[in-house]
């Protein structure tokens, strides 16, 4: 497809996956509300260094998600949309530079197909949509990997200074698990493994001033809750609320390609490309990695989402003997997409209850007939146009799918999984509320639209008490 044209078509595929309905939910579960207070409270106080959550320090994660949220505060974009547009953008652009940086390895047709397998897949569109530090951490390291391909290919070490500062971005916004991530880059690079200190210095620079300010203000405290107990603590011990079973991320990785996940049929074994060779370690340490932690949350895999979709573009594109498989595995990725209207019942429930609490009616057979026609579609548009295009059909799907939920389901999830709209129901009566046995993602949802911590019920009584949606 012609650049403009191409142009013409993804242009509003990714303002609708990623721009449109922004602000339409308020802030979900604990943590987004939780860091957007913090980051509020740092453009309000002035001081960026040491994180608060209602004047107390919060030593969960580093700053840069912290930075982004503030900016957007200092911007005046609002209460949701502030902490939500500098993570959309973060995904955005990643994906540009994705596209550019494996065009120049492999050539148009893969990027364009690895490029639109990720930001269309459903655990990259999610990401870019909440305000956690995920892909703040994801979107730096990745493509602080991506500009060390050119070392590993030629042995020219011209990028890897940008490298670095792109890994030192990442250690500001989710801490050592980003170099720990990148020493499959070691053991890829290890017969110039000297170079690498083009990589590590600049990483230092970029990451160290604010841990150590940090450390200067707070001392051991922030030593120890931050390195011990979220770092150390966070991989051996079953304390901090998320432990999961070794095979936990086998589900998630199906979960966060869909609708791409039959193309994981397609992946073969890696060959001698010193660059294929690499992305397979990036993902298969990662995978091995997170799964071996104790404690697990399904963005865990988001930074090695990038890898496996690169492998996946690739062979797509490669495989001229699989033409028939390719058609096929193509049409069931459209196939799929006729499912969103019914997985959109379950979303409410899943967000606000757990996935395994979640229930609702889910009409498989009534979505079987828009998936064959999907399918069918794809499948000709394929054979016709090329692989390139059926792909783009596909994300185009996608994006009619996500338009779908903002309108059917998103109100239901506003009203279910966010405390924006209580909220709003009791805002002018603001100084006669308390919360009534409230669970955390409803206690820090409510303090954050109130811009003050509420009082419990059972220990400053009020008028008005409010309870758990």
């Amino acid at each position: 497809m012609p650049g403009f044209a191409r142009l013409v078509l993804v242009l509003p595929i990714v303002y609708v996956l990623y721009f449109h309905g922004l602000s339409s939910i308020g802030l979900l579960g604990p943590d987004e509300p939780r860091y957007a207070s913090i980051g509020r409270e740092m453009a309000q106080s002035g001081d960026w260094i040491t994180p608060r959550l209602w004047g107390e320090p919060w030593f969960e994660k580093p700053a840069l998600l912290y930075w982004m949220i503030g900016a957007g505060d200092k911007a005046g974009l609002g209460d949701d949309l502030g902490p939500r547009l500098p993570v959309a953008l973060c995904g955005v652009l990643f994906l540009a530079a994705y596209y550019l940086l494996l065009r120049e390895q492999w050539g148009d047709q893969v990027a364009a197909l690895s490029a639109g397998i990720l930001g269309a897949s459903v655990g990259w569109i999610a990401y870019s949509r909440i305000a956690v530090p995920d892909m703040p951490m994801t979107a730096p390291f990745a493509l602080s990997m991506l500009l060390c391909c050119e070392w590993l290919r030629t042995g020219n070490p011209r990028r890897l200074f940008w490298a670095g500062a792109c890994l030192g971005l990442a250690v500001l916004s989710k801490g050592l698990v980003a170099p720990v991530l990148a020493l499959p880059l070691v053991w890829a690079g290890r017969r110039r493994i000297l170079d690498l200190w083009r990589v590590a210095l600049p990483a230092f620079l970029v990451a160290a001033p604010w841990y150590v300010l940090c450390t200067l203000r707070n001392g051991t405290e922030f030593l120890s809750e931050f390195f011990w107990k979220h770092h150390a603590a966070r991989f051996t011990e079953s304390g901090l609320q998320h432990p999961q079973p070794f095979w936990y991320f086998l589900p998630v990785l199906l979960a966060g390609l869909f609708p791409w996940t039959p193309l994981l049929s397609l992946l073969r074994k890696p060959d001698q490309d010193p660059v294929r060779r690499f992305l397979w370690l990036w993902f298969l340490f990662g995978f091995v990695f997170f799964s071996a932690s104790v404690n697990k949350l399904p963005g865990y895999l988001l930074p090695l989402m990038p890898a496996l979709c690169a492998l996946m573009g690739f062979s797509i594109e490669q495989s001229a003997f699989l033409k028939r498989e390719i058609t096929l595995v193509v049409a069931i990725c459209a196939a799929l997409v006729g499912l969103v209207p019914v997985l959109g019942e379950l979303l409410p429930g899943a967000v606000s209850e757990g996935i395994g609490r979640a229930q609702a009616y889910v009409g498989l057979w009534s979505a079987l007939p828009v998936m064959i026609v999907l399918g069918i579609g794809v499948a000709i548009v394929e054979l016709w146009k090329g692989r390139v295009v059926a792909v783009e059909v596909v994300a185009l799907l996608v994006a009619a799918g996500v338009a779908s939920l903002q309108l059917r389901t998103f109100p239901a999830l506003e009203q279910r999984a966010s405390a924006r709209s209580a909220w709003r129901s009791v805002a002018a009566r603001s100084t006669e509320v308390c919360l009534d046995a409230p669970h955390r993602a409803f206690r820090y949802g409510m303090n954050y639209y109130a811009r003050t911590p509420l009082p419990d019920c059972d220990q400053q009584p009020r008028p008005l008490r409010l309870k758990n949606q």
